[in-house]
């Protein structure tokens, strides 16, 4: 008993519950007219929510998947508040403290309440050893710099620098001794301050009796290496080769190395002498409280080249990426992102879109490249396209694509390789 031209925030809740949620098994006529013929049909509501969740299940399609899940949110559990356990579970207590509300103390909260525990006789012979485990391991994450992180907060809202250091702290509780680590630029997106850190963890790895290889470009980290093995000249056909080889001091008396040099200071990158005003207008964001940020106010000058710096968990990927940009995403791109906790930002009008660069695969199929993601093989088929063979056969640009039945390879469906299964080994 409602009108479908009435404006969603005029509808009776029963009434949006029931399009949203469906009409719970009761059955509605239905009157059909199609080129198939007509017809009255009998049969229940579904609801927009079901249906897109059924068809979220359903399908095959990975576009189809991504297209749903452009509708869908993260919003806590409504049965138990987000706290992931049952009533029963959270009745078991230590301390006065269930273990929801014990893992979303901060690292230095929870070893405070660790230390401070009262037991009896009985209890401290049980749990002595898990208190020290306890104990050890929040140590570690202390010691790398992670005390101000709650135990309870999501992967993936964790910084770069941050889930290395988990990761570093992982390794020095495991104490393994003879273990080769490999390190990619793991300085990357540190603060020097945590840079300090992050050296120290290392060399306590190194302490234990193991080896660690860094792949960095970072001067401290050379500094600090025992031994530097310099790879160049230059990239591409330039490089290859082993420049220089052994102790920091020794790289850097080698003419050869251009790594030598600059940690030699007989060459550096001078600071500019000039700095771009802007175009006089700002982008100012007010109360952002996302994450680690505590109701803070900054203005971002328009025009210009901005960085944003600081320690690693200070906030800047919370203030940058999920309230800055989802907010201009959902205002100016009409994408479908919920900004994180703020008051307002200003400034809007004086930009026209936004655009994230991530370090997200481009393509959605393997068979992309560079080519492919410029645009640049779109002019390539049209040339293939406009040939005389091409003519005489009737190809289109499209012929040519790696994800066209008949113009690709059927043997690798255009991947350019074959996949073989191999059960108990990698593909």
């Amino acid at each position: 008993k409602f009108k479908l031209n009435t404006p969603i925030k005029d509808l009776p809740p029963e009434v949006l519950d029931v399009i949203l949620h469906g009409t719970n098994g009761e059955k509605l006529t239905l009157h059909y007219d199609q080129p198939r013929g007509k017809g009255t049909l009998y049969q229940p509501f579904e609801g927009i929510i079901n249906n897109l969740e059924r068809r979220y299940r359903e399908t095959q399609s990975d576009a189809m998947k991504r297209e749903l899940e452009e509708c869908m949110s993260q919003c806590p559990c409504p049965a138990c508040q987000g706290r992931r356990l049952k009533k029963e579970s959270l009745a078991v207590t230590v301390g006065g403290l269930d273990i929801d509300s014990y893992c979303r103390k901060s690292v230095t909260e929870a070893l405070d309440f660790m230390e401070k525990l009262v037991l009896n006789e009985t209890q401290t012979m049980i749990a002595s050893q898990i208190l020290k485990e306890i104990r050890n391991r929040l140590g570690f994450l202390q010691s790398v710099g992670l005390q101000y992180l709650t135990l309870s907060r999501e992967a993936g809202t964790l910084s770069g620098g941050e889930s290395q250091r988990i990761r570093l702290a992982t390794q020095i509780g495991s104490s393994l001794m003879g273990v080769l680590y490999i390190l990619d630029e793991p300085s990357i997106g540190l603060h020097q301050r945590d840079n300090d850190k992050l050296l120290a963890t290392l060399q306590e790895l190194r302490d234990l009796g193991n080896t660690l290889l860094v792949v960095e470009h970072d001067e401290d980290t050379m500094r600090q290496a025992d031994y530097i093995i310099d790879v160049g000249p230059g990239a591409g056909v330039n490089g290859g080769t082993i420049v220089a080889a052994g102790t920091p001091e020794e790289v850097m008396e080698n003419p050869a190395s251009i790594t030598g040099d600059y940690l030699a200071g007989r060459k550096k990158i001078p600071v500019p002498q000039q700095r771009r005003t802007g175009n006089g207008h700002y982008l100012k964001v007010f109360g952002a409280a996302e994450h680690n940020l505590r109701g803070v106010d900054a203005v971002f000058p328009l025009g210009c080249f901005l960085c944003v710096t600081g320690v690693s968990g200070s906030g800047k990927s919370s203030l940058v990426n999920e309230i800055l940009y989802n907010k201009l995403g959902a205002d100016l791109n009409r994408t479908k992102t919920r900004a994180g906790k703020h008051e307002r930002i200003e400034g809007e009008e004086f930009l026209d879109k936004v655009i994230n660069i991530d370090q997200s695969p481009i393509g959605r199929t393997p068979r992309s490249n560079p080519a492919t993601y410029t645009g640049l093989f779109n002019d390539i088929r049209e040339l293939f396209a406009s040939t005389p063979d091409a003519k005489s056969r009737g190809y289109g640009p499209g012929r040519f694509s790696f994800n066209t039945r008949g113009g690709r390879c059927e043997a690798c469906t255009g991947d350019g390789l074959l996949k073989i299964e191999m059960h108990f080994l990698p593909d």
